[in-house]
Order: C-alpha cells, then structure tokens, then sequence
C-alpha cells in the first residue's frame, strides 16, 4: 500500500481516480480547489481544498502528506474555455508547481497528466498526421493553449528526470476522451450532449478523432504505472485509451469524412480498431482497458443510439 497524493482529486476523472487507487488499497490525498461532499469520499481518503498555484502551496502540501507518489491532474480540463493566456498561465504553471514541489520533497514517483491534443487534430489550418493508428512517436503540433500547456507539462517531466537521473521516476499520459461511471447512465459530456447522442451522430466525436476512455480503466492504468515506473525508461509518455472506437462503423470509413485527405492513411482502421495506439501501455505495462461503450452503456441509451443511427441514415451498427 501507497500513500498517494493526487491533485485535481474532485474533477470528472480525479474522482475516478482517487476511488479507484482507494479500492486498490492506497491511501490518498485528494487536493483540488473544490471539494467534494464528504458522504461521497471513498474510505480513508483524506480531502484538502486549495490553491495550488499560491506561492509555496504545493510544497506545504506534499511535505505535510508525505506521499510515495504524486499525481498530478488539476488543471483548466477543456479547449477554449477560458481565455487562451489564463488556460497556458494556469496550466503550465500548475505543473510546474507540482512537479518542482514533489521533486524538492523527494517523492520517488511522479506522474503528470497531459493530453491527445498535444498532437494538434483539429486546427483550422488542417492536420494529417504520418499515420494511423496515432502512437507516442507521432509528431506534436499542439495549435491552442491548452494543447500548447499539456505539451510543455510533458517537457516539464522530461526536464525534471534528466535532471535526476534514476533518483526520481517521472511519467506522463494522455488520457484519450474521459467518459464517468455517470455519463454511462445517461449524464451529459463535458460537450454537453449524451453518449447516445455522441454515438448517433459521428460528427460529434470527430473532432476528437473518436477516442475516449473510461475514467476507471485511467484509475487502473494509473495503479499499474505506479506499479512498474522503477522497471521502465524514466520520463516515460503513455496514452491511455479504450481498445476500440466511439463509433458504430469502422473509422476506415468514418474518418476521410471528418478529416479530408485521409482515406488512405486510415484504411487499415477496420473493425472497432481506434485511431489511437495503446500497444506502448501494453507492451511496457500489461495494462489492458477492462470497458468499453459495448459493455458500459446502458442497455436502453444503446438501442437509443442504434436507433437515432438508423433514422438519420448514418453509419451501420457494427460489432
């Protein structure tokens, strides 16, 4: 059992996270400027509200906590919305804060979150990138702040661990399109709209190249990483995605509508195959997605999904 400091413990996957890592048998610190009520806290989780970004408030924190390890999570979650300078200044900053703090205590592992986005799909300008499916080794392009911050938080780890040396375990990951245990059941995106809605219109997950995962298989994933950082190359990357795509056809065919240029970069995408590799967490880590939207999403949101498809004349369902 570990003692296990996470920022940003109360936003849509800090929560699944801190849950999951406490199911595990560790204990935690949940830190986040928000807090969540207290009958909602797993057991034993100790929750602390502040801000992070408050000169010397990251090195009080985790000094007082003393944790084996320290994830770091908090920042602002989504593209555009806030301005773009406060979206780089607090993100970046945060990392930073966090990271330098748990290095000067002296916690051995560090892990810090990033983001697909860093790979810059979606810029207006147009994007392809060399190949599909998309790994650690495709090119970053970040176009907007928020990708342009997680980009850097990943430097920022890169920095830390040449510094170091092996004194210190660092890693990063990108965690693909976050879905809670509660957007299962019905609950909105952070897009607004429902998964149902999400699967029966295709162009709502094309922007992000329709990758996602679910919040507790990145608790899974994270409880793994911890596991195995002193076995691996330090400063490591990894995404962290599902096994297969938010989507009821095959992106072969799905993809060089959304995304002009690509028909024969994306050919090879048959099946359920996602646009986003996950052989780096599996070869690394044996790590391995439990979830699926298949087996998530309940029973009458599929057969809705199913249904909407099939009235507008989209895609066909697929297995």
């Amino acid at each position: 059992m570990s003692r296990i400091f996470v920022t940003g413990g109360s936003g849509r996957l800090g929560r699944s996270v801190v849950a999951g890592l406490a199911q595990a048998g560790h204990e935690v610190v949940s830190v986040d400027r928000d807090a969540v009520p207290a009958e909602l806290l797993p057991a034993g989780v100790v929750q602390e509200t502040a801000d992070l970004l408050a000169p010397g408030e990251a090195l009080r924190l985790i000094g007082a906590a003393k944790p084996d390890a320290v994830i770091h999570l908090a920042a602002i979650a989504v593209p555009f919305s806030a301005p773009e300078d406060v979206i780089f200044g607090t993100n970046t900053r945060l990392a930073f804060a966090v990271i330098s703090a748990a290095t000067e205590v002296g916690v051995r592992r560090i892990v810090t979150a990033s983001s697909p986005t860093v790979l810059g799909y979606g810029c207006p300008e147009g994007w392809l990138p060399p190949s599909f499916p998309l790994d650690e080794r495709t090119p970053a392009k970040p176009w907007n702040a928020y990708a342009l911050s997680k980009h850097i938080a990943e430097q920022t780890v890169q920095m830390f661990a040449t510094a170091q040396g092996e004194k210190i375990r660092y890693a990063a990951f990108r965690p693909c399109f976050v879905i809670s245990p509660e957007e299962w059941e019905g609950a909105p995106t952070q897009q607004g709209h429902t998964l149902a809605e999400r699967l029966a219109d295709p162009a709502l997950s094309a922007p992000a190249l329709f990758n996602y995962v679910d919040a507790r298989d990145v608790a899974d994933f994270l409880d793994l990483l911890l596991q195995k950082m002193d076995d691996i190359p330090n400063g490591e990357t990894f995404f962290v995605g599902a096994a297969d795509a938010l989507a009821t056809a095959p992106l072969a065919e799905l993809m060089p509508k959304f995304l002009p240029g690509s028909e024969a970069l994306s050919s090879g995408l048959t099946g359920t195959s996602p646009a986003f590799s996950i052989a780096k967490a599996r070869e690394l880590l044996g790590w391995q997605p439990k979830r699926t939207w298949r087996t998530e999403l309940k029973p009458t949101l599929n057969d809705e999904a199913s249904t909407l498809v099939t009235a507008g004349g989209g895609a066909k369902e697929t297995s």
